[in-house]
């Protein structure tokens, strides 16, 4: 009986151990990042920028693989079933998490129990674009046009149940006038449109849309955020002309499927607030629109996500956003 006690502890040690230097030595192999939105994205773009400083500093690639559909939610999908080994990794928006669970019946996730929170990178601003030949050079003058037009308005979003179509539903309800979504596979997709003159308008993130308006192809009419944006200070705020308290703008977090083992977790969470912090990383960040956002822990970005998830459900019931069919 003591032989074969001493063998099974001994068995156990040695499987603890195992794990332990696995874990010590994480990662020695490539690391995956999951986004649910394609390239051209603000998504894309800043998780370009922290898989590169991540591989520099982990001394293992973190390549990006773009799983496009259901306003970022097929990626999400795909990570939570991954194995919860670190080696699959997931950037999310806020609309997989926190929006699209209100809007769609059947999603293949839960949001706030099929993945390990492990913290926040930042926060993009929402900005509202048109064609530079278009006659309204404010957000007012843009919707008194448009509460004169014989027909809604159509505007271009990334998708039902995407951040920039709540955010220009809830503009449009505020303003009292009706406006017609046209959903594109990406803002790239959109923001040709608009330039091209095919269609008037989109709201979508600094980061995708910043570039057009510096070389006059887009014109910027308002952002999303409660005070102007040190990104484009020059850019007034849909408060400021007229709605108090708007603000509506998407995250970025970092996310591993349910189970990934905590010193993982910490490893990460170290990593990308040390990444965070670096003055080169943050000045490509804000040069493509994001403003860093970092979490003080991974249990702070948890309590986050709970909040931000239960104050979007109730936006969307009170602005009477339509779950999809």
């Amino acid at each position: 009986m003591k032989l074969q006690f001493f063998i099974r502890a001994l068995g156990f040690s040695v499987l603890l151990s195992s794990s332990l230097v696995a874990l010590a030595a994480y990662p020695d192999r490539p690391v995956t990042i999951i986004i649910g939105f394609p390239p051209g994205t603000g998504t894309d773009t800043v998780t370009r920028i922290m898989a590169d400083r991540l591989s520099q500093r982990m001394g293992q690639q973190f390549l990006v693989e773009n799983k496009v559909g259901v306003a970022g939610s097929i990626g999400a999908g795909i990570a939570a079933k991954a194995k919860p080994d670190g080696y699959t990794l997931l950037v999310s928006a806020s609309a997989p998490m926190s929006i699209n669970p209100h809007i769609y019946k059947t999603l293949s996730y839960s949001p706030l129990t099929d993945f390990t929170p492990i913290g926040m990178l930042v926060w993009l601003p929402y900005l509202m674009v048109v064609n530079p030949n278009d006659p309204a050079n404010t957000l007012q003058q843009f919707l008194a046009n448009a509460q004169k037009s014989p027909t809604p308005i159509s505007y271009g979003s990334t998708g039902n149940g995407a951040t920039s179509n709540l955010v220009m539903s809830v503009l449009a309800k505020r303003a009292n006038i009706e406006m017609t979504q046209v959903p594109y596979k990406g803002s790239s997709q959109a923001q040709a449109d608009v330039i091209g003159g095919q269609l008037p308008v989109t709201f979508d993130t600094l980061s995708s849309s910043i570039a057009m308006v510096r070389v006059g192809k887009l014109k910027p009419l308002a952002v999303a955020t409660l005070k102007r944006t040190e990104l484009a200070p020059e850019i007034p705020t849909v408060v400021e002309q007229g709605f108090p308290g708007f603000e509506i703008g998407a995250w970025l977090g970092l996310f591993g499927p349910v189970g990934l083992p905590p010193a993982i977790q910490k490893t990460l969470l170290n990593e990308i607030n040390l990444i965070l912090q670096e003055p080169e990383t943050r000045a490509k960040l804000a040069k493509g629109g994001a403003e860093v956002r970092a979490s003080a822990s991974s249990g702070e970005f948890a309590v986050f996500l709970k909040n931000d998830y239960e104050n979007t459900g109730r936006l969307i019931r009170d602005f009477n956003i339509k779950p999809m069919e």
